[in-house]
């Protein structure tokens, strides 16, 4: 990095100038070095846009942090040196934020800083479970393993996540399409249709009736109903920001028929998984329970968590602990009692993992399976009715003229 600093020389005449060094400390040491008294010193570095500020230039996907595990791990296997390693990859990386950040851990841990405590410094980009996860690495000698069961893990979750999500896109995309064409349709639409079955004189359906009535309603208080709506938003938006407000939404996300299984199955997986790949590095299990409640995702289960450390804490076995709540399936507490009466936890956890990863991908195609037909289904008798509605009457004011 680029320093630009202003001081005080021996003769006591005021220079000014620039100084490369890979962090402000270093820098103060190599002009003291040069016996001058610093009096001001500040990055010379070209400053950022007011774009690049924005949050949404701050975004590192998961699919990156896999990609950055992989490398890190492999240049490890390399004997490539651990400051050269986070050079490397900040000079290749395509996403500058990650980039920053990157450089900033490699000016850490060349100012002595353990990898582990440089990273904690970027909660935004590395969780506490990929933080602790190296900090056991760095204990135990291990650190290039470390990186390939983060990159496994990282990549066994976003290939979950990413499919349940993706799974959604398409029938969210054609209900919206769906409505958007049918508000445009009763309210652009049928009015002009209405007052030329109006001026006919002629008897209107009882079905006719209703859709007219729909469609007068939405002329007269539509823009009501948006607002409505908008606000609707707005306050779940603020709501899903308290704590709350968080608790009420995740518990309502679990109690939805079908989806709610879906959901339940997927934290099941990621709890499974985080406690098993903690385990497995050396992490003591009550710290591997709290860190695993603050990554689950889901508040619900973060108190369920919170609450088993605490009585494992107090002395309770894992499975007592997971067995007084019912939001652990009884599968679960069996198999880690086994687990715990064998001595061999990690490894039952890692296959309840692997259980409940393959339950959430069949769970998906199926949804996906019914989701189709469904729709189908019913965006046809919506269509239909909305047709038949219109033109039937259409069709007996021809005849009868």
């Amino acid at each position: 990095m680029l320093f630009s600093y202003r001081a005080i020389d021996q003769d006591g005449h005021e220079r000014e100038g620039t100084i490369e060094a890979p962090s402000q400390d270093i820098a103060v040491s190599a002009l003291q070095r040069r016996s001058l008294i610093i009096s001001a010193i500040e990055s010379a570095e070209t400053k950022k846009s007011f774009f690049e500020d924005l949050p949404f230039f701050h975004r590192v996907s998961n699919r990156e942090i896999v990609i950055l595990s992989r490398q890190i791990a492999t240049l490890f296997e390399a004997q490539v040196s651990t400051l050269r390693v986070f050079r490397l990859l900040a000079a290749e990386i395509e996403n500058k934020y990650l980039a920053d950040v990157l450089s900033a851990v490699g000016d850490d841990i060349q100012g002595g800083i353990p990898i582990s405590k440089a990273l904690a410094r970027h909660p935004q980009v590395f969780s506490s479970f990929y933080v602790n996860m190296v900090r056991a690495g760095e204990e135990s000698g291990k650190l290039s393993d470390t990186f390939t069961y983060l990159a496994d893990y990282l990549d066994r979750s976003y290939d979950v996540i990413s499919k349940a999500e993706n799974a959604l896109i398409y029938p969210v995309f054609v209900i919206a399409v769906f409505f958007g064409v049918m508000g445009l349709m009763l309210t652009l639409v049928i009015p002009k249709i209405t007052a030329v079955l109006l001026d006919s004189g002629q008897a209107i359906p009882v079905y006719t009736s209703i859709i007219i009535g729909f469609s007068n309603f939405l002329v007269q208080y539509g823009i009501l109903i948006f607002i409505a709506l908008v606000a609707g938003a707005a306050y779940l938006w603020q709501l899903h920001k308290t704590e709350h407000g968080k608790l009420v939404l995740d518990r309502l996300k679990l109690s939805v028929p079908y989806v709610g299984d879906l959901y339940t199955k997927l934290y099941l997986s990621r709890i499974a998984d985080n406690f098993a790949t903690m385990l497995l590095s050396g992490i003591s299990v009550v710290e591997a329970i709290d860190i695993t409640s603050s990554v689950v995702g889901n508040v619900a289960y973060e108190q369920v968590l919170t609450a088993v450390a605490a009585d494992v804490k107090g002395g309770l076995p894992i499975s007592d602990a997971l067995g007084k709540h019912p939001e652990i399936p009884g599968i679960m507490v069996a198999m880690t009692k086994v687990g715990e009466e064998t001595g061999e936890l990690g490894k039952i956890l890692t296959t309840l993992a692997k259980f409940y990863n393959r339950e959430v991908t069949n769970a998906v195609d199926t949804l996906v399976g019914l989701i189709e037909p469904v729709m189908i289904v019913l965006l046809g008798l919506g269509v239909g009715t909305l047709l038949a509605a219109v033109l039937l009457p259409i069709y007996n004011l021809a005849g009868s003229i």
